[in-house]
């Protein structure tokens, strides 16, 4: 059920936690991801919240657990929501996990916003006000459907976070839209980079029909990369990814991926911030959750994008 919702003020500490500096001495929101420290994806969500809060004249502490356990993400909550905050914005990364925390501090009054990870329905039973994301099982869908125009028949998903259900949405969301079943095709990739390469390649080599890849984001997509110039495969493989990077802007105009997602992380840090500011102030809010994504870069558009790449795209 939903839960009131009120705005009070935020902050919380963190031993290792990461902190975007205070630019002014109006309200405070705290962003918690389920991010680890190793994940450069969130440079731009970080970047987007250090701009919000400067233009709003308000204060956004990021926080997230260092190793991207989500026990200790949902401690995070906790902690923030302890401090009695104007608002909280977060990922629902696990819903088993977290929602008892994101419930709590609805609870306490405090307004949620939710972002990324997680779905509006999930978000409406927390009782957060909105959700600001991309549905990540049609995005993974689409990202299907133009593989299989493509002719792929038989893929991998190279899955580096695949604790976070989401991450299983967009890898079911493409073998659903080719029509083959998911199974082994989804690999725990995990974070190191040389492991990743190796089981890429590995993959690859034991399954020397596999005709499509799909990486979901930098932190596989790049070892990916390797892998494919290693083995002489770039470029003859059909490879899109989720999110950019300079590299992944750069696989992309030398033909080695064919598209990456854009989910727009930066709206991802950057309207919640807004929104909270003038609900805090003037008590108004979007009646509605917002889609940030998908969308398709590919060769024709990346000229468009590749500048901010990393940093506001």
């Amino acid at each position: 059920m939903l839960r009131g919702l009120s705005a009070l003020a935020v902050a919380a500490t963190l031993a290792g936690a990461a902190t975007v500096p205070a630019q002014a001495e109006g309200e405070r929101f705290v962003l918690v991801s389920h991010a680890p420290d190793s994940d450069s994806w969130w440079n731009t969500i970080k970047n987007a919240i250090a701009l919000a809060g400067e233009q709003m004249g308000v204060t956004v502490e990021y926080r997230n657990p260092p190793t991207g356990d989500l026990a200790d993400m949902a401690r995070i909550i906790e902690q923030a929501a302890a401090s009695s905050p104007d608002g909280i914005i977060s990922t629902i990364a696990d819903f088993d996990v977290l929602s008892g925390p994101l419930g709590d501090a609805v609870d306490r009054g405090i307004s949620v916003i939710t972002i990324n990870s997680g779905t509006v329905e999930q978000s409406k039973e927390i009782g957060a006000l909105l959700h600001v994301g991309q549905p990540e099982y049609d995005a993974g869908f689409g990202a299907g459907e133009r593989a299989k125009g493509e002719g792929v028949t038989s893929f991998l998903c190279v899955n580096h976070y695949i604790t976070n259900p989401a991450s299983v949405e967009r890898c079911q969301g493409f073998a659903d839209a080719l029509g083959v079943e998911l199974g082994n095709q989804m690999i725990d990739a995990g974070q190191d980079p040389a492991e990743i390469q190796s089981k890429v390649a590995a993959y690859l080599q034991t399954n020397p029909d596999t005709n499509g890849i799909l990486t979901l984001g930098p932190t596989s997509a790049h070892p990916t990369i390797a892998a494919l110039n290693d083995n002489g495969m770039a470029g003859t493989v059909y490879f899109g990814t989720f999110d950019l990077s300079p590299e992944i802007a750069e696989a992309i105009k030398a033909d080695t991926i064919a598209f990456a997602i854009d989910q727009q992380p930066y709206l991802q840090g950057y309207l919640p911030v807004v929104i909270l500011t003038n609900l805090a102030r003037y008590g108004v809010v979007p009646g509605n959750s917002i889609n940030s994504g998908p969308g398709f870069v590919t060769k024709d558009n990346i000229a468009l994008v590749e500048e901010y790449a990393g940093q506001y795209r």
